[in-house]
């Protein structure tokens, strides 16, 4: 399997372990596979089966032994992800968030290619996060060979836990910053990093770029898996028949879960409708429903932070999907110039709805008192655009819910919700309160940032 950059009209092909060691394409662009394999006789698989089955297919310069080495030995101590007839939890990892279905593989996949690809230099991982997304990295990197994971996050734009999953983490080979602004800013700042080759320049004989945000297809393809394994623990459990289709809804701001999802269906996977999710920062919506994506607008933080997006970097890899790169390029050039683009969308694709703030409290209130289950705020943005979109369409399709994140990282959203905290936390996050801040630094340049993690260290500890 070979990929190219959305931005590519040379169609200038590489491999996946090229293409997972630089991250984003040198163009600016994100690699996409040149085609999409059919996986089918997948009901009943295990997993770890499943996931290397459909990784097999994608990571075509990795051999079958390689692969089950690393799905084994990223999944053998905990699998991130369990079904039930409503729900596809997502959050049974490390740091109690979907990002840890991909993330507990990807070093074994990032160091490995850096070996296939002969390179000798320390992978610096620059990577900018909404609240998960960045506790998961530097769970899944601390203390790997050979590589250094550089974490991003808005400093008032997360939540308490998810802060100290991040500002506690031990590593020798990790640092963590605030900084000034929300998670575009962020996200714009450390794609700066990625496209100023002067910068790199500085540091090429010992250190090269990298991302693990979900612009990595190392990142990316691991969460193909949990959509085919999902449907096949509801036809083994008689839920539904094997070829009959299913509705997933996605809660989603940066659209790489749903963009999974997606990949998926055009694999020969049964689904009817991808519903996507959002909250109050709604850009995603307004773009299903009119084609315009519109970013001139101020980011409102909520109650489910992870989704605080403004500009969704995984929608370019549809865009491409749909239009191919003239489309993409004349659509970002738009987005950067005017702050705007607008194209024609195929019909059918997906069905979008807003949870607000207070909708969103009020419906783990509910879930709660109708069943005892508890949802965290994600999911129950989720839930909430699902009850709409069934009383809408009065359509009864199967659907599953992405439960992304634990209740146990929103205890006071949960608290207000249910007039209490969850009970019994996973040890890891219970933990949290005692341990110490060993990130505590916030900073508005993230460039001079990255050179000091890079030039200026002592005993492991940065000093600013």
């Amino acid at each position: 399997m070979d990929y190219i950059s959305t931005r590519d009209t040379s169609e200038c092909k590489t491999t996946a372990s090229k293409a997972i060691v630089q991250g984003l394409a040198p163009d600016g662009g994100l690699y996409v596979p040149c085609d999409f394999p059919v996986f089918q006789d997948f009901i009943g698989l295990t997993y770890e089966s499943m996931a290397l089955e459909i990784l097999k297919l994608y990571l075509t310069d990795f051999t079958e032994n390689e692969l089950a080495g690393y799905i084994q030995k990223a999944y053998y101590q905990r699998l991130p992800v369990s079904v039930n007839s409503c729900y596809l939890e997502l959050f049974h990892g490390r740091t109690s968030a979907f990002k840890d279905v991909a993330l507990q593989l990807f070093p074994y996949l990032l160091t490995a290619s850096l070996a296939k690809n002969g390179m000798t230099q320390t992978a610096v991982i620059l990577t900018a996060t909404s609240g998960d997304t960045g506790s998961a990295v530097l769970a899944g990197m601390a203390n790997v060979p050979n590589t250094h994971a550089i974490v991003f996050y808005p400093a008032t734009g997360v939540s308490r836990l998810q802060r100290l999953q991040m500002t506690t983490r031990e590593g020798d080979n990790i640092n963590v910053f605030g900084i000034k602004g929300n998670f575009d800013d962020a996200q714009t700042s450390v794609k700066e990093v990625f496209g100023d080759k002067e910068f790199q320049s500085e540091f090429s004989s010992d250190y090269l770029f990298t991302s693990a945000n979900s612009i990595n297809l190392g990142r990316l393809l691991p969460q193909i898996v949990y959509y085919f394994y999902c449907y096949s623990e509801l036809v083994s459990r008689d839920e539904i028949k094997a070829g009959e289709p299913v509705n997933f809804v996605v809660p989603t701001g940066n659209f790489g879960n749903i963009l999974a999802g997606y990949y998926a269906k055009k694999m020969g996977l049964p689904i009817n409708k991808l519903i996507c999710a959002t909250n109050s920062n709604c850009v995603l919506y307004d773009f299903l429903k009119t084609g315009i994506y519109d970013k001139r607008r101020e980011l409102t933080l909520t109650l489910s932070p992870s989704m605080d997006i403004l500009i969704s970097s995984n929608l370019e890899r549809f865009i491409y999907d749909i239009g191919g790169c003239d489309m993409v390029n004349n659509a970002y050039k738009s987005l950067k110039d005017n702050g705007l683009f607008s194209i024609e969308l195929p019909s059918n694709e997906f069905d979008t709805d807003i949870a607000s703030d207070s909708e969103t409290v009020d419906t783990i209130r509910n879930v709660y008192k109708s069943c005892g289950y508890i949802l965290d705020p994600h999911t129950a943005v989720g839930q909430y655009v699902y009850d709409k979109y069934r009383k809408r369409t009065g359509d009864e399709t199967h659907t599953v819910i992405l439960a992304t994140a634990s209740p146990y990282k929103f205890p006071e959203t949960i608290e207000r919700a249910i007039g209490k905290v969850p009970g019994n936390p996973p040890e890891h996050l219970k933990m949290l309160e005692d341990k110490p801040v060993l990130h505590p630094y916030v900073v508005e340049d993230v460039k001079a940032a990255v050179r000091k993690c890079i030039l200026i260290k002592k005993d492991n500890i940065l000093t600013l």
